[in-house]
């Protein structure tokens, strides 16, 4: 018979490190597909995985199961995300030359018609993955969280611990960076 995760933690809590392993398991896939919005390369993927479960491991204590394992452990990963957005940080400028012919084309298509840019999605995302990687930490997190992930402004709140209006400013704050980017780099095509 199965082991419910309430008792899973118990056995973990009472020094049964093996009965982590099923949540391990479990959860795995769905850690990985939080990281893999934070992080381009599979290592670095992979350490932020591997720190989550080790965090999460070290921290079982703090799980009072008042709301289910799942969202205490993604409100662990994203905040584990968001400290390796900060620790990792780099000046990651891009410039109009190093885009793709893809993106470039989307790029013309979008200043030219805005609205009739939709048919080439596909290189609009990995435009929207350059403009991504330029936001500093906070913006990049919630822009995320928003617009990718599509949470709510109440649930962005509970994941981060900033408060809602904190949310809401700094979301305006990236877009509003987002905007700055683009134009930057349309800019950079017509030079």
């Amino acid at each position: 018979m199965e082991r419910t995760e309430a008792e899973l933690i118990a056995a973990v809590l009472r020094g049964d490190a093996g009965s982590f392993e099923p949540l391990v398991e479990k959860y795995s896939p769905r850690v990985f597909a939080t990281a893999r919005r934070y992080a381009r390369r599979e290592s670095e993927v992979e350490d932020i995985v591997q720190e989550v479960w080790l965090k999460a491991y070290q921290k079982l204590r703090s799980f009072r199961g008042e709301a289910p394992f799942e969202h205490w452990l993604m409100r662990l990963a994203v905040r584990t995300c968001y400290d390796f957005l900060r620790r990792h940080q780099r000046n990651r400028e891009a410039t109009f030359s190093e885009l793709s012919e893809p993106e470039q084309d989307w790029l013309d298509r979008f200043v030219a018609q805005p609205d009739g840019a939709s048919e080439t999605a596909g290189a609009a995302r990995q435009l929207i993955g350059r403009v991504l990687e330029q936001l500093p930490p906070p913006a990049r997190l919630i822009i995320t969280l928003l617009e990718i992930e599509d949470r709510s402004v109440k649930e962005i709140a509970k994941l981060t611990g900033w408060s809602m209006p904190l949310v809401k400013v700094r979301a305006f704050r990236a877009r509003a960076e987002m905007r700055k980017i683009l134009a930057r780099i349309a800019t950079d095509k017509y030079l």
